[in-house]
């Protein structure tokens, strides 16, 4: 039964207020006169209720959620309910509910059944990330850096954080501590190489996004502009890092959670994905701050781009352009369509959330061996994939590096927390 809100308020002084009308009894309580004639009337927590312990229940499920079902002379309203779940210790603005009766069909008085109390989800990691927050990590943009002379050049792959996602290894929180401890043995690897330029590719699924599938609207940490700001605050960390050491360029292609969609229905051009307009943004920022970084986009139309760079054809993909292990066959096939990647010395695709290496034949503009890399996720774990095709890697960030002779195999390493 619902606290008796006059008697609380009245404490000592109850006796003597019982004398006022119900009127004046309410203003010197602050209550509603309702609540005086409840009070007066025996339909409170303070008077004699019928025994009705056979019928009232109070359950407490798995999930968290709890059910009552009290017992009361009168139905309870919206803030009778509230007042209720008051009672049990619990903020009635922090839980969700539904609630209705039903009339006790032996005799007087009603059933009052509130079921599927449950806190409201917290945006924890909200509430630990600073948002807006990319500015701010701008104010403190590094210095552009000196020419080291040195002839090998470094490959970043980030890949697949999926930013806003929850799965097996946590949320944004465990994202964020992650990266950040990534960053600090990415750090000491560039200290070692001393490379003359850095690459980050940017292999697309920066954000989770809401429309992908698998109703990640229900799993999601974030809004869809935290999950932007994040992904754009954690991009310039990276360029910030890497720009200590040397002149970057930074590559991005579309994704398939970071499109724009309507459910499974892209929307726009290729070049409307969520995740190349942060790529715009970041860039306004590096610019503003006068670093020296310089950014690779494909053609409108386009999913993929190649870099060329420090002699070396770097081609970047997504990868949901081809299922899982033909990325080569596809690779093959982009030839006769003339695409950036087909004249690729290395080509460089996500998606997969696994590692994977493999050669594809020569290239014949220069003879080198052409190799393809599937780069390790950065998420929280593709439950989904692992339990579709068994497969899962630990996140990882992978890099390799190039020097005048192409590729350097013995260079490949991927970062983990």
């Amino acid at each position: 039964m619902t606290a008796c809100k006059y008697a609380t308020a009245a404490g000592a002084n109850l006796p003597e207020w019982d004398n006022l009308t119900s009127r004046e009894a309410a203003k010197l309580a602050g209550v509603g006169k309702s609540s005086v004639n409840n009070h007066r009337n025996g339909d409170c927590s303070c008077g004699t209720q019928p025994k009705a312990e056979a019928g009232e229940s109070e359950t407490h499920n798995a999930d968290g959620s709890a059910n009552y079902v009290r017992f009361s002379l009168r139905p309870w309203g919206f803030e009778d309910y509230r007042e209720f779940i008051r009672s049990t210790g619990q903020d009635p603005d922090k839980v969700t509910f539904s609630w209705g009766w039903t009339s006790n069909a032996t005799g007087n008085g009603f059933w009052n059944k509130l079921n599927n109390v449950r806190p409201k989800p917290v945006d924890a990691a909200a509430e630990d990330i600073n948002l807006p927050a990319l500015y701010a990590a701008a104010k403190q943009a590094t210095p552009q850096p000196s020419q080291n002379g040195s002839d090998r050049a470094t490959i970043v792959v980030w890949a697949d954080p999926q930013i806003g996602k929850t799965g097996s290894r946590g949320g944004t929180v465990e994202l964020i501590e992650r990266s950040t401890l990534i960053r600090k043995k990415l750090y000491r690897l560039l200290e070692e190489r001393t490379p003359s330029q850095i690459l980050i590719a940017d292999a697309g699924d920066g954000i989770e996004g809401f429309e992908s599938g698998g109703n990640p609207m229900f799993t999601n940490d974030l809004s869809l502009s935290g999950q932007l700001d994040t992904y754009g605050t954690e991009l310039f960390e990276f360029i910030n890092l890497a720009h200590q050491f040397a002149p970057v360029t930074v590559a991005g292609i579309p994704s398939n959670h970071a499109a724009w969609r309507c459910g499974k229905q892209n929307l726009g051009k290729p070049s409307d994905d969520l995740g190349l307009f942060m790529h715009k943004q970041v860039g306004k920022v590096t610019a503003a701050a006068g670093m020296d970084v310089s950014w690779v986009r494909p053609a409108e139309y386009d999913e993929s781009v190649a870099v060329d760079f420090h002699g070396t054809r770097i081609g970047l993909v997504h990868g949901n352009q081809f299922g899982p292990g033909q990325a080569v066959a596809w690779w093959q096939k982009q030839a006769f369509g003339a695409q950036a990647a087909a004249t690729a010395d290395v080509l460089v695709h996500g998606h997969y959330h696994s590692f994977s290496a493999s050669v594809a034949g020569r290239n014949p503009v220069n003879g080198r061996q052409r190799y393809c890399l599937g780069a390790p996720t950065l998420d929280n774990g593709s439950d989904w994939f692992r339990q579709v095709d068994g497969r899962d890697s630990d996140p990882g960030l992978m890099v390799f590096d190039v020097t005048p002779d192409g590729f350097d195999l013995s260079s490949l390493t991927i970062l983990t927390a």
